[in-house]
């Protein structure tokens, strides 16, 4: 009997294409995190306002560049990588309560909810064979 989940398996597995496939699936989830984090600091400011407006202290906010600047670029090269994600995990789930709690951004608090579950698999397998985390363990 044909089972497709079997198919897909038999064509992916394999050391180059687990590699090739972690890189990839490493590089979009780090693009959010860096794209979000440079955000905050060239709108420093209106960032600022924006977390107080939603009873964040402003102090946070190099907290909070420096978990996704740093979090994402950290799993972009895939350094201390499980770390990272679970950091970014965490990060996804509280602020998908505190910013996007509103029926009318439900997309964006179902987008950090599927980010969190990403990054929880990523934390679990790790960043890759193409990765300095794997270089490092060598």
């Amino acid at each position: 009997m044909l089972n497709p989940n079997v198919v897909l398996k038999n064509l992916l597995q394999g050391p180059k294409t687990d590699a090739l496939i972690s890189l990839i699936a490493r590089v979009l989830v780090a693009y959010i995190f860096i794209i979000a984090g440079w955000g905050k600091i060239t709108a420093y400011s209106a960032t600022v306002g924006y977390m107080e407006s939603m009873g964040v202290p402003g102090v946070m906010l190099p907290l909070t560049i420096l978990v996704e600047f740093g979090g994402g670029l950290a799993l972009l090269f895939g350094f201390q990588a499980r770390f990272a994600a679970l950091g970014l995990a965490v990060f996804s789930l509280i602020t998908a309560f505190i910013f996007h709690h509103d029926a009318e951004d439900a997309i964006n608090f179902m987008k950090n909810m599927a980010m969190t579950g990403g990054l929880l698999f990523l934390m679990l397998h790790g960043a890759g064979k193409f990765s300095l985390d794997h270089h490092i363990e060598k």
